[in-house]
Order: C-alpha cells, then sequence, then structure tokens
C-alpha cells in the first residue's frame, strides 16, 4: 500500500509580552498547541493565524500590546488576541474591530476554541509528541514554575485582580509533579512564580494533595521544602513580606533553597505606603531585613520600587533614598509612576506628580542605588561562587544571587569550553555597577 499522503500541519505565530507570569501563560498555549498538530511560524506572514499574548498593566504596555496586534494584522490578518488586556476588549475592539477573538488571562480553552475555529486542528497521526514538561520559551537550563494564578491584595496603584482576578492557588502535588517533570527534562534552575508567592494556599486553607507516597499541605514553607530537596536551584520571586516567610530563611542557609528574595517594597515613606495601601512601618522593615541576614548571611535582596507616586513630596522621595541607604539592597529596580484606568489610586485626590519630575527623581534614584550596588559587588571580588552559564560566547552566567533578565552577569573567562545549563566555580576579578567578571576555575 501506498502511505498516505501527509497534509502540512497549519502553522501559528505567536507574540508573548509582560511579565514571566504571562510567559508562562504563553507556553501552556504553545504546549496544546504542539499537542493537536499545530506548528509554529518564524514570521506572521508564513502563518495561518497570529496569536498575541498582550500586557495591560501599565498604559506603555498596553500601547506596545496595540503595536504588536496592528503588527499581526498588517502581516496576516487573523489574528487572536489574549492575555491581561483581553480583560479590556473594549480597548482593543475600538482600536481593531477585525481581530478574530479576544481573550483575557489564563483563559486558555477560550484561546484554543478561537484557533480551532479560525484554523481547525489538524488531524494527522504523524505528529511528533509533545515533551512531558511541555513547550517552554525559555532556555533549556531554567524554567518559570507557576504555583498560582490571581492576587488578594488591593494595591491602589494596580489593577491585577481586576485583570487576573482573586488568588487561585494550585495543589501542591500539581505543582510538585510539574516540577519533577521539569527536572527531568534537564532543567538546572526554578524560579517561582506568583503574583503573591507568599500567600501560597491561603485560598485552598492549606489543603494536602496526595504526591507520591505521602500527601504536601499547599503551604508556602511546605512547598518549598519539597521543591528543595529536588537538588537543583530553586529562587523565589514576588514575595511579600509575611512574618512566615522568616521560616524559608534556614532553607536557604542550609543550600536547600536560593539565599535569594525578590520583595516588592514599592517605596519605603509611611505616607506614600498608605496611600499605596501597602505596609507602611519601614523601621520593622529594616529590622525584618536584618533578621533574614542573620540566619542567611549570604541571602540577595532584589525589589522594586515606584517613584512619582500622587502626593509623594521631596521629603518622601528623600526618605526613601536614605531608607535605601540603611536596607543595602543587592538588586533593584524603579519604575516611574504611570496612571493606570480603574486603579484606585486615580480617585485619592492627591496632587499629581509632574512628569519632569517623575523623571528626574527616577534618575536621581537609580544613580543611588548604582553606588550602593558597586559598594556590594566590590566586595565580592577576590572570591570564588557557584556560577550557571546562561550564555556560551562569549561566556556569561549568573551566581546564586542573580535571576535571569533583569539582575547582573557573570562575565566567565575560562580555558575550556562550558556549556549553558553547566555549573562552575568562578573566582571574581572586578566588578562594575552591575556585573562581575572572573575566571572559571
Amino acid at each position: 500500500m501506498n502511505e498516505p499522503l501527509r497534509k502540512a500541519a497549519p502553522k501559528i505565530s505567536f507574540v508573548s509580552l509582560g511579565c514571566p507570569k504571562a510567559l508562562v501563560d504563553s507556553e501552556r498555549i504553545i504546549t496544546r498547541l504542539r499537542a493537536e498538530g499545530y506548528e509554529l511560524a518564524k514570521t506572521h506572514a508564513g502563518a495561518d493565524a497570529v496569536i498575541v499574548n498582550t500586557c495591560g498593566f501599565l498604559d506603555s504596555a498596553k500601547a506596545e500590546s496595540l503595536a504588536a496586534i496592528g503588527a499581526a494584522l498588517d502581516a496576516n490578518g487573523k489574528v487572536i488576541v489574549t492575555g491581561c488586556m483581553g480583560a479590556q476588549p473594549g480597548t482593543i475592539r475600538a482600536a481593531f474591530p477585525e481581530v478574530l477573538s479576544i481573550t483575557g488571562p489564563q483563559a486558555y480553552e477560550s484561546t484554543m476554541a478561537a484557533v480551532h475555529e479560525a484554523v481547525p486542528a489538524p488531524h494527522d497521526p504523524f505528529v511528533d509528541l509533545v515533551p512531558e514538561q511541555g513547550i517552554k520559551l525559555t532556555p533549556r537550563h531554567y524554567a518559570y514554575l507557576k504555583i498560582s494564578e490571581g492576587c488578594n491584595n488591593r494595591c491602589s496603584f494596580c489593577i491585577i485582580p481586576q485583570l487576573r482576578g482573586r488568588l487561585v492557588s494550585r495543589p501542591a502535588a500539581e505543582v510538585l509533579r510539574e516540577a519533577e517533570k521539569l527536572v527531568a527534562a534537564g532543567v538546572k534552575e526554578i524560579l517561582v512564580i506568583s503574583q503573591d508567592t507568599g500567600a501560597y494556599g491561603r485560598d485552598l486553607s492549606y489543603a494536602e494533595s496526595a504526591f507520591g507516597d505521602r500527601h504536601v499541605r499547599a503551604k508556602f514553607i511546605d512547598l518549598m521544602r519539597e521543591l528543595g530537596s529536588l537538588g537543583i536551584w530553586v529562587r523565589l520571586h514576588y514575595v511579600y513580606p509575611y512574618p512566615h516567610i522568616d521560616e524559608v530563611l534556614p532553607l536557604m542557609a542550609e543550600g536547600k533553597i536560593l539565599p535569594y528574595l525578590d520583595v516588592p517594597f514599592q517605596h519605603a515613606s509611611p505616607d506614600v505606603l498608605r496611600a499605596m495601601r501597602r505596609p507602611g512601618d519601614q523601621e520593622k522593615t529594616l529590622a525584618r531585613i536584618a533578621t533574614w541576614r542573620k540566619l542567611c548571611p549570604d541571602l540577595t535582596l532584589r525589589s522594586t520600587f515606584i517613584v512619582g507616586f500622587p502626593g509623594e513630596s521631596e521629603e518622601d522621595f528623600q526618605f526613601l533614598l536614605d531608607w535605601l541607604d540603611e536596607a543595602r539592597l543587592d538588586r533593584v529596580g524603579a519604575f516611574r509612576y504611570e496612571p493606570v484606568a480603574g486603579a484606585p489610586a486615580n480617585d485619592l485626590g492627591l496632587e499629581p506628580v509632574p512628569q519632569e519630575v517623575r523623571d528626574a527623581r527616577y534618575d536621581r534614584f537609580m544613580r543611588h542605588q548604582q553606588a550602593i550596588s558597586t559598594r556590594l559587588l566590590k566586595n565580592k571580588i577576590g572570591r570564588h561562587f557557584q556560577v550557571i552559564i546562561d550564555r556560551a560566547g562569549p561566556l556569561e552566567g549568573r551566581t546564586k544571587g542573580d535571576a535571569p533578565e533583569i539582575d547582573g552577569k557573570v562575565h566567565v573567562a575560562s580555558r575550556r569550553p562550558l556549556r549553558p545549563g553547566e555549573i562552575v566555580s568562578v573566582k571574581i576579578e572586578r566588578a562594575d555597577s552591575y556585573d562581575l567578571f572572573g575566571t572559571a576555575a
């Protein structure tokens, strides 16, 4: 018998915008596409349809999303929109009424239904099997692990709860099974993410779920103990400084979890924090930081801050700079405040900070923190650090204190070839404001 002719699989072009949490959403959709036999196109023009996973947190992000949608329509014409901006379909329809479908974040089934309608799923018994760990958009040696969706906090500058809903945690066993699959596929570093990582499991009342021969509670510290037993790097992001976070510091000191905390402090001035609806006692926060460093001396702290929030005075801003001097955070990012449609901050009746003042404070903030970072990095000169290699040529990697894409790099000299994912000891020989330079042992 003649072998049946194999029909070309339909191709989907994909654009993923926004934060790592949105990237995980993109990975899940792409995994579904490949499982159903669709292929991914390298260009919009060569695709049967385009999916744009949008970001809608800030006006600048919305503008980027709208530009991506417009470019996809110009190049292809068949565009499916999903993601955070999809929670506000009117804005998208007003600009581009011809888009095929608009769905919000985490709406995987609705997105796939739109794909099926636009480009029927192939029925081909010869398609490749999808890897058990799914399709990843990160390099092979690290992956994001999302442990929950949504957020119960009501920060006045944020509309994430409106876009992504209230906290919905995944059962612990489900998270751990995904982690095991990632490790089996060669992942050396897992980056734990959610909107509020420390709140994990509250909505489930910390319910147990069956994992292997035991039951594991959906509780932050229990999940961290289990992930810490996998023998890989485990990095924590978006951790609010709840009191129970202290429990994970001994795991970091023991080497089970990376000694790294990404804590979104956002500001330091009590008045600004109250307006933001954030915890406002920064003296207690400084005491917590000191406690963390006693429990884990090698701890790296990263955070993000907003400058130019409505009502922020020069005194408030100077308070923030002085607080940074005391906190001595290792890695810091900042955003100029942008008013977001629908955010409670718009209705506080506070005086907006002029754009030129926001810009000037941002520049001052970054220069101030740069000096702190430079001093801290110079203290690493002469020491040896474990470095995971991200790039083979030229050799670049990261210490346990550096997350991919957002933190610094280690530029590595080596007498032997090193591969991405390899973990080596590097002696640090010099440093600048952000990066380290050293030689592999």
